[in-house]
């Protein structure tokens, strides 16, 4: 089974070859992604066990997110194919390096998920179940959807993390902090950027007060910060130059809960999760230049050219 299951919406990329305004007729390819899945493959790709929760449209594109997972190694048993479309979204990166990003996903396959979306047996045995703050802002079902596969997963002894990716063009500030609270007591592990801690507690401080265990705070480019415990702990960043920084927070995330599964100390996590977050930045598309496990074992070593 799993070592680490975890469910979201997957969504199809459309990302242009070059920086540019679309509407000049750049070429696009095609690619997949979603909070979720890219923290599933950069797991995969670092040698654990991960199984992806969600549901698939019975289109043309949710074969190709399933063919990608699959050839990835990451487990799909648990991934529902019901009547509907899969949802798609379109980047835009200028030449300055302003980015943006278009959804085309209301009323997607995933974003219908509800309780009981999939068999909660599949849990069983797994060590982390891990969630991000997209899926319960895609729809109400969608929301009663993920406090009730935390509840699954605390009833089986699951250790669980929490990514929390705010989206404010998802739902505003109130709502994500009253879903938030609900979700607290199943919490074991929360992951969260400087913006999502300013822009839902207003300053840093209030964040480490929350009554969850283990809390990162992914600082990028300056780094990360965590509490374990009443320990509190600071790691800085890799030095990279940013080409696309979509996805670095979720591989943050799966170098995070790799170290977890490794028994790596508090301060080795970190320095691993900063590692695959600076892979991911340097190089184009959400996980496509996700490390293996080698690879980044061989960086943080200063190993085949690789220098601190």
């Amino acid at each position: 089974m799993p070592e680490v299951v975890t469910a979201g919406e997957a969504l199809v990329a459309l990302v242009p070859l070059e920086r540019g305004r679309l509407r000049v007729g750049k070429l696009l390819e095609v690619q997949v992604g979603g909070a979720e899945l890219n923290l599933a493959v950069a797991l995969a790709r670092l040698g654990v066990g991960v199984g992806y929760v969600t549901w698939l449209g019975t289109d043309e594109l949710s074969e190709l997110i399933l063919e990608r997972l699959r050839a990835e190694g990451v487990d799909t048993r648990a991934v529902r194919r019901v009547e509907g479309f899969t949802g798609v979204y379109l980047r835009r990166i200028l030449p300055l390096g302003q980015g943006r990003v278009f959804y085309y996903r209301q009323g997607s396959a995933a974003s219908r998920m509800g309780p009981g979306a999939f068999d909660p047996a599949y849990l069983e045995g797994a060590r982390f179940f891990h969630l991000s703050g997209i899926t319960p802002a895609l729809s109400e079902s969608c929301r009663a959807f993920s406090l009730w596969a935390l509840a699954e997963a605390k009833a089986r002894g699951v250790r669980v993390s929490l990514d929390l990716n705010h989206r404010r063009h998802l739902w505003e500030g109130r709502a994500a902090r009253a879903w938030l609270e609900e979700a607290l007591p199943s919490l074991d592990l929360l992951l969260l950027s400087e913006e999502d801690a300013e822009g839902l507690f207003g300053e840093e401080g209030a964040v480490w007060n929350l009554p969850v265990p283990e809390i990162v705070l992914k600082r990028g480019a300056k780094g990360a910060s965590a509490r374990v415990g009443e320990r509190r702990l600071e790691a800085p960043a890799f030095p990279v130059e940013a080409v696309d920084p979509v996805g670095a927070g979720d591989a943050f995330s799966a170098g995070y809960l790799a170290g977890h599964l490794w028994g790596l100390s508090p301060e080795e996590r970190l320095r691993l999760a900063n590692a695959l977050g600076a892979f991911v930045a340097a190089s184009r598309g959400d996980h496509e230049e996700a490390p293996r496990k080698e690879e980044v074992l061989a960086f943080l070593r200063g190993e085949g050219g690789w220098h601190r």
